[in-house]
């Protein structure tokens, strides 16, 4: 016969058992250090990381790097638009734009210079069970920073073109 405490113990051991769905759980192998939490281990996280452009599976290195170019460049004009030294003056969108265009090339720069250093394989983690094969290897890194610079530049001037022509938006649409 088994005493209270035995059994206790030895329902901590398993992870469906009901008293122990809100402990965090190790993965297929502990010595990672990646543990599975109710966040990390979710249907919902899981879908939503391996949706996003460095973990699609079926795309190229270079397409990985388009699309997060594109993001980036997009986003980043604002903040140096509306937050520069010169933000009141009629200079401000071109600095925005030249600003963002800077630092997607030192983006890239530092990118190419990772693809050069031999970076490791991806590791597979409980959220990302396949990791890209694109980014394997230094080639793959090289195409993802070029992918990365024409798509950061076009972001920000697609952003920069909204900007200096937002009266014209506002025009057409009676906003």
């Amino acid at each position: 016969m088994t005493t209270f405490v035995e059994r206790i113990e030895q329902s901590n051991d398993n992870p469906r058992d009901m008293r122990n769905q809100e402990v965090v759980h190790p993965g297929p192998d502990p010595q990672v250090g990646n543990l599975a939490t109710p966040i990390n281990a979710s249907a919902l996280t899981r879908r939503y990381i391996n949706s996003l452009p460095a973990y699609r599976a079926g795309i190229s290195a270079q397409r990985r790097g388009l699309e997060v170019g594109l993001a980036h460049g997009y986003w980043l004009v604002g903040p140096f638009a509306y937050l520069n030294p010169l933000r009141h003056t009629e200079v401000t969108d071109l600095i925005g734009l030249l600003s963002a265009s800077g630092l997607i090339v030192i983006s890239t720069l530092m990118l190419l210079l990772y693809a050069a250093s031999n970076p490791p394989r991806p590791v597979a983690t409980i959220t990302v069970p396949n990791p890209p094969e694109a980014l394997t290897s230094p080639r793959g890194w090289t195409d993802y920073a070029r992918g990365f610079l024409i798509g950061g530049l076009i972001g920000a001037g697609v952003a920069y073109l909204l900007i200096t022509n937002l009266g014209s938006f506002k025009a057409i649409f009676n906003l």
